[in-house]
């Protein structure tokens, strides 16, 4: 098992920044992707970004030049930098990970909320 548990959440103005933590417990050896997806109320549940064990990176459109992801493979936590932050990349943000032996297992963490709002 995995233990996900996200931090960094909050209100920020719009063109403002957050960087969001992934901080991942467990058998995180069996670790391939790690990544960042967003629900936004009423919406359905929407790929941010990705990072691969081989730091190959994947980013959604709507971020991309706006969001960088990274890895700290030393202390089993991933990043969500988010800078030029809109009123619609508002949603409960969540963290996963995704272990591909035989069969795909995701992993979630529970989320946590940011607002972009002036």
């Amino acid at each position: 098992q995995v233990q996900l548990v996200e931090s960094g959440g909050g209100l920020v103005q719009p063109g403002g920044s957050l960087r969001l933590s992934c901080l991942a417990s467990g058998r995180v050896f069996s670790i391939n992707t790690m990544g960042w997806y967003r629900q936004a109320p009423g919406k359905e549940r929407e790929l941010v970004a990705t990072i691969t064990d081989t730091g190959n990176i994947n980013y959604a459109d709507s971020v991309k030049g706006r969001f960088t992801i990274s890895r700290d493979g030393a202390k089993n936590t991933v990043y969500l930098q988010m800078s030029s932050l809109k009123p619609e990349d508002t949603a409960v943000y969540y963290c996963n990970a995704r272990r591909v032996i035989l069969k795909v297992t995701d992993y979630w963490g529970k989320g946590t909320l940011v607002t972009v709002s002036s």
